[in-house]
């Protein structure tokens, strides 16, 4: 009977040892590559997760389950639709004459998800839209018109000067006087948030990218922009006594309002960029006069809690975007998506072991997070 084992080809029985040498090189680099990032090799270098602490500090408490900054807001829910005009910019679908759903988010600055809203300066809104070819855009958008700071640096100092001190539970104001004489481009921040007039509601408030992104169009002409919502709610401006006698939940109550008597919506306008206009500094405002183009219309049809709704667990990362949109290679605007996700992280893993569900039940139902 003939042996049944195959001949034994010896020009394949090649060492093993190199391959098992070349995956564990893999194995290192990627090890290598995580504590890099973490910071565990270069304590002193500013990461994600250092920001992220610092933005805790600076919260004075950390809220499980709620988002770290813009801690109290709403789902909301629409579409996107496009005019047309902003095919000329961008091949992004959303900009064809279709209409483009999204989840989203309106909120208030700050780490607490009890805040009150007549304390608020900041407003916010945050948009997932997903056009009709698999595509995804995420904006993350604020009521002032640009930056406090040039650098990611400036950023971060500024994080750690607004945080508490221990001795009297409010920031230090020598440390805050040492940050504006460092950075004296915070002087016009400082100015909008003293002399802006405060709108009466989410519905009549602007919003804007605050950074710069490249647009690029299907014949491969690219052009730096920058966009905003202007509502077509009339604005309003509150009385500082109007404020003070305002209720803590009111912009939550008075988009509840609205909507019920139907959609609220923005128009989305295009700002194009001319040579000489700062693109890495979003500190820096584009001259008034600058070429704008209306390409569209978001229209908010819907709230609900942020607790319950499906804006719940999105992370509105500002790079996240379509083919026709990139960065700009902005440093504040990487850190940005950078910090977004470590906040995100650490949000979803207190709800994951359950840490969240305490003070997400307490969360009254007209607000949510960021």
């Amino acid at each position: 009977m003939p042996d049944a084992t195959p001949p034994i080809d010896h020009r394949s029985q090649r060492p093993v040892w190199p391959v098992l040498m070349g995956i564990a090189l893999i194995v290192s680099a990627l090890a290598l590559a995580f504590v890099w990032v973490a910071g565990w090799l270069t304590p002193e270098r500013l990461t994600s997760t250092r920001f992220v602490n610092a933005i805790e500090s600076g919260n004075g408490e950390v809220y499980p389950g709620f988002r770290r900054a813009h801690a109290k807001g709403v789902c909301i829910e629409g579409y996107f639709e496009g005019n047309g005009d902003g095919a000329m910019l961008s091949r992004a679908r959303l900009f064809a004459t279709v209409q483009t759903p999204f989840v989203g988010r309106m909120s208030i600055g700050g780490g607490s998800p009890y805040g009150l809203d007549n304390k608020a300066r900041v407003r916010s809104m945050a948009l997932e839209l997903r056009s009709d070819d698999g595509q995804q855009w995420r904006m993350a958008m604020n009521s002032f018109p640009f930056f406090g700071v040039s650098s990611v640096q400036a950023f971060y100092d500024q994080t750690r000067a607004n945080a508490p001190d221990p001795a009297t539970g409010k920031p230090n104001p020598a440390i805050q006087a040492a940050f504006v004489a460092a950075h004296p481009e915070f002087a016009r921040f400082a100015a909008w948030a003293k002399e802006a007039p405060w709108s009466t509601s989410w519905a009549n408030t602007t919003y804007n990218g605050i950074n710069t992104f490249r647009f690029i169009n299907a014949a491969g002409e690219l052009r730096n922009v920058r966009w905003s919502m202007q509502p077509q709610t009339p604005f309003a401006a509150m009385t500082p006594e109007q404020r003070e006698a305002a209720d803590g939940n009111f912009l939550s109550e008075d988009l509840q309002a609205r909507l019920a008597r139907g959609p609220l919506r923005w128009d989305m306008l295009v700002t194009v960029a001319q040579p000489d206009d700062p693109i890495l500094d979003a500190s820096q405002a584009w001259p008034e006069q600058r070429e704008q183009i209306k390409v569209g219309s978001v229209v908010v049809e819907r709230s609900s809690a942020q607790t319950t709704g499906a804006c719940r667990d999105i992370n509105f990362d500002p790079l996240i975007l379509p083919t026709g949109v990139e960065g700009s290679g902005d440093p504040v605007l990487a850190a940005r998506s950078a910090v977004y996700s470590a906040s995100f992280n650490r949000r979803e893993r207190d709800i994951a072991r359950g840490k969240a569900s305490a003070a997400i039940g307490q969360q009254p139902l007209s607000v949510g997070e960021k």
